[in-house]
């Protein structure tokens, strides 16, 4: 998902209040073993992801081996009930204050000594014995922090270097020391009696993966985030194709967009187009607004840009990002600055500047050279950067393309916010993003033709929409260990 404050692609469906607050029969604290201890084989645990976007924790234990399939935390309002902007868990005890409103599960052998702190939760030697990590947007990876740091995390090459170039770039974002470990696509990774082959698939981020996870007594995958409509749709196409040949006991789906989901479905394409048409129609100064880690939204805004006659100006932050990912991909595949013709850097006035920022300085654009520029720039600007228009003065009517996703709530702030802005300065509002997710019908597509046993749907409010494929929906609960053979 995007950067910085969670926005409610899905989060305000409840109102803040006594009953977002509540918690399910299942949603109580969980000590080890507590609710697997009748239960022979291997099991699926849901430690979060359940009934809410975001937060995927999935457990699965087969004997004495133990492995956790994403950890980060959910965008669903009951984390926004305790800690929201600046207000956080503490730096010297975070899974401490985490806990205390069971915003993580109460899993022993999983958090490091320094995490807990002098909480109730007592540190106890590892017993997770491996993490694998989908892809490195923060509701999948932003937890890693708590964990403890003699755990093995397995990543992609390219998600490595992206949390790497993150984690350099963000005062906030950190992961922690782990003993890293890179696999290979379609390479299958054992842990104990676990196999685990990683696929990629197509995501709004790059270097996503569903994985297929082999037991002693079955198979499952698990999907992360994917999507059946962008650049590299084949990859989704691929790894569905594998999970239907495999015969999976288990398939745990991701359901963003279940349910009610007002958005269109537009592909990059189609953002594309109409970012052309915008281009084509306004003379000025054009800004756009976009998650800093799209890559292939970045490729599709500089694209755009160069068609029409306007250099793309980004960040110092997406600037780095896109030179650190840039060897990832084939050669001029991914525009970097001081390299690729049409894409420049916009500095904002501050007092310091990081050491990683400094190479991308001295070509960099100030406020009044882009407003003298004008027509000749397409401006990426991030909402945190807003009092940047202060000093920009756009003229009246300039067009601002917002290719992130609508809000599904009317009472979001952050877009409350950004309206309020665009008022003042009379600025013209687009709305042009392709989602990082399968719409509904899609999903139900793909649960019907993969044929597995039983189906848990995850990552989203409304997994009751998925019952409309059959009956092998199960909806799942927090905390209980499911048999994978039944």
């Amino acid at each position: 998902m995007g950067s910085g404050r969670t926005r409610a692609w899905g989060c305000g469906v409840e109102p803040y209040g006594p009953k977002s607050l509540r918690r399910s029969p299942t949603d109580k604290p969980f000590q080890g073993g507590v609710l697997r201890e009748h239960v022979k084989g291997p099991t699926i645990r849901f430690l979060g992801g359940v009934r809410e976007i975001g937060g995927n924790k999935i457990l699965i234990e087969d004997g004495p081996d133990r492995v956790l399939f994403d950890f980060g935390p959910s965008f669903s309002p009951r984390v926004e009930a305790f800690y929201v902007n600046y207000l956080q868990p503490r730096t010297t005890s975070p899974a401490k204050d985490l806990l205390e409103f069971d915003l993580v599960r109460r899993l022993p052998g999983l958090y490091s000594r320094e995490a807990l702190g002098d909480g109730d939760l007592a540190y106890t030697e590892p017993e997770i014995h491996g993490i694998f990590v989908s892809h490195a947007h923060a509701d999948h990876a932003g937890y890693l922090s708590l964990v403890d740091p003699t755990i093995p995390v397995h990543v992609g090459e390219g998600t490595r270097t992206l949390l790497s170039a993150i984690e350099t770039s963000s005062t906030r974002m950190k992961y922690g020391e782990h003993p890293w470990e890179v696999f290979r696509d379609k390479a299958p990774v054992r842990v104990g009696r676990i196999e685990v082959v990683p696929f990629p698939v197509d995501h709004s981020i790059p270097f996503a993966y569903g994985f297929l996870v082999r037991t002693s007594e079955g198979t499952l995958a698990y999907t992360g985030d994917f999507r059946h409509h962008g650049p590299r749709a084949s990859d989704t196409h691929a790894f569905f194709q594998a999970v239907a040949a495999e015969k999976v006991d288990a398939l745990l789906i991701e359901g963003t967009r279940a349910g009610p989901d007002p958005r269109r479905n537009l592909s990059e394409e189609g953002v594309r187009s109409g970012v052309d048409r915008v281009l084509n129609e306004r003379a000025g100064l054009a800004l756009a607004c976009t998650y800093p880690r799209d890559i292939d939204r970045l490729r599709t805004l500089h694209a755009a840009a160069s068609a029409a006659d306007r250099d793309l100006v980004v960040s110092v932050r997406t600037a780095h990002l896109l030179t650190q990912v840039a060897p990832r991909f084939a050669p001029g595949e991914i525009p970097v600055p001081g390299h690729s013709p049409g894409l420049r850097v916009y500095a904002r006035k501050k007092r310091t500047s990081y050491l990683w920022e400094r190479p991308f300085l001295d070509d960099a654009l100030l406020a009044e050279e882009v407003r003298r520029r004008g027509r000749k720039c397409l401006l990426a600007l991030d909402l945190a950067h807003f009092p940047e228009l202060i000093d920009l003065r756009p003229p009246e009517g300039s067009p601002f393309i917002h290719s992130m996703s609508e809000p599904f709530s009317e009472d979001d702030v952050d877009d409350k916010v950004m309206h309020n802005w665009l008022e003042h300065f009379g600025l013209e509002f687009h709305q042009m993003h392709a989602s990082g997710h399968a719409s509904g019908s899609e999903l139900l597509e793909i649960v019907r033709a993969t044929g597995a046993r039983t189906v848990y749907p995850i990552h989203t409010e409304h997994p009751e929409a998925f019952e409309k494929a059959g009956p092998s929906v199960r909806l799942p609960e927090l905390g209980v260990a499911y048999p994978l053979a039944g």
